[in-house]
C-alpha cells in the first residue's frame, strides 16, 4: 500500500512548517502516512528549525530538532499528495511553480481546515517574541487534528 504523502510549507522551514510537520507527524500513523516540510526560500537549506520552534514543540512532548532546512521546488508536487501552506505569500510562491490543475488541487491554506474559504494566514513569528510561537503552535495543532481527522 502506497503511503500518503504531506507536505507542510512556509517561508523559511525554520519556524511554522517544521512545528507542523512534527505535528501531524504525531498524529498519524507514520506507516500509513509520510510528514515532510519545506520553506519557499533557500536562505536556511540545511538549518535545524529555530531554537523557539524547538523549544515549543518539546514543552507539547515533540521533537523536531533533527529537521533540517529544505526548499520547495515543483518536483514536489509529483511527491506529494496533499500540500498545505502557512500564509497567502507561501500560496502565491507555490502556486507559481504548478504545471496542471492537479498540481494545484493538491494545494490549500492549512487554515482553511479551520476556517475554509477564509484565506486566515498563520502568522511568522520569526521577528516577534516567544509567545508568538505558542499561538502558532495552538493554531497548527487544532489544524493538524482536522488534517488528520479528514486524510484518514
Amino acid at each position: 500500500m502506497d503511503k500518503t504523502k504531506v507536505l507542510m510549507v512556509c517561508l523559511g522551514n525554520i519556524c511554522r512548517s517544521p512545528l507542523a510537520e512534527g505535528i501531524l507527524r504525531n498524529k498519524l500513523d507514520t506507516d500509513k502516512f509520510i510528514i515532510d516540510s519545506a520553506g519557499t526560500g533557500n536562505w536556511h537549506i540545511g538549518n535545524p528549525p529555530d531554537s523557539r520552534s524547538i523549544a515549543v514543540a518539546k514543552k507539547y512532548g515533540l521533537d523536531i530538532s533533527t529537521l533540517r532546512g529544505r526548499q520547495f521546488t515543483s518536483m514536489d508536487y509529483q511527491d506529494f499528495d496533499h500540500i498545505y501552506v502557512m500564509d497567502s505569500s507561501n500560496l502565491e510562491n507555490v502556486l507559481s511553480l504548478a504545471e496542471s490543475d492537479l498540481d494545484r488541487s493538491k494545494v490549500s491554506m492549512i487554515l482553511d481546515t479551520i476556517f475554509p474559504g477564509e484565506r486566515v494566514d498563520v502568522p511568522d513569528p520569526y521577528y516577534g517574541g516567544d509567545d508568538g510561537f505558542e499561538r502558532v503552535y495552538k493554531m497548527l495543532d487544532e489544524a493538524c487534528d482536522m488534517i488528520s481527522q479528514n486524510i484518514r
